[in-house]
């Protein structure tokens, strides 16, 4: 296949030959751009705002990524909305497109991947890849060492238990924990009212 047919497939889902070294000559230069950044010391923010500026395709207000923390394409294919904050070692599996909304927390060691490979071996020995979005809506918290596989949507305001393994669509405005990831309950306007159980909320945030 041609070189546009290829990235086509790459960006729609289709199969194709991840080793084709049209993509690894590609790929390479923003690899090189994440060492560059895991390389800033962290007292050099506007720097290191600058910089994922450049490597992301959307970056909102008030951002943060601490290091280190991993893409595949440097951030080419991630739209991040705004406060999006990512604690360390956040890996973007970002062969395909990743969107992630307003207010946004991840803990650390979260993985949100987009790139999968077939089932039956003959295939995965050609290297044939594909990849689906992953999509994060806006107010979510996806807790420590979780893993979002490729194709799944989180919906708004959702809480993903630390350790959760994310292979289906979560709905809005619940708490989900486990591998698989399920439901555990939804999210009550009694927890505005405590910020852990039986421990009450004794200031306004919008008054601090």
């Amino acid at each position: 296949m041609d070189r546009e047919e290829l990235f086509q497939r790459i960006r729609n889902g289709g199969p194709y030959p991840c080793g084709d070294k049209r993509i690894v000559e590609e790929q390479l230069p923003y690899l090189d751009k994440v060492f560059a950044y895991n390389r800033l010391p962290p007292s050099h923010q506007e720097e290191k705002l600058a910089m994922l500026r450049g490597m992301f395709a959307e970056l909102g207000e008030g951002c943060y990524i601490e290091t280190p923390f991993s893409a595949s394409w440097g951030g080419r294919y991630v739209h991040f909305g705004n406060r999006v904050y990512a604690n360390y070692n956040l890996m973007l599996v970002d062969d395909g497109e990743i969107y992630v909304g307003d207010d946004v927390m991840m803990g650390p060691n979260v993985i949100l991947c987009t790139a999968t490979h077939p089932v039956h071996a003959d295939l995965r020995r050609a290297q044939v890849q594909y990849n689906l979005p992953v999509r994060v809506g806006k107010g979510v918290w996806i807790g420590g060492g979780s893993i979002v596989l490729p194709g799944v949507t989180i919906g708004e305001d959702s809480v993903i238990g630390a350790g959760s393994v994310v292979t289906h669509d979560i709905p809005a405005h619940v708490v989900a924990v486990g591998s698989p990831c399920r439901v555990l309950r939804e999210v009550t306007e009694e927890e505005r009212l405590y910020y852990r159980r039986g421990m009450k909320m004794d200031y306004d945030p919008e008054e601090a």
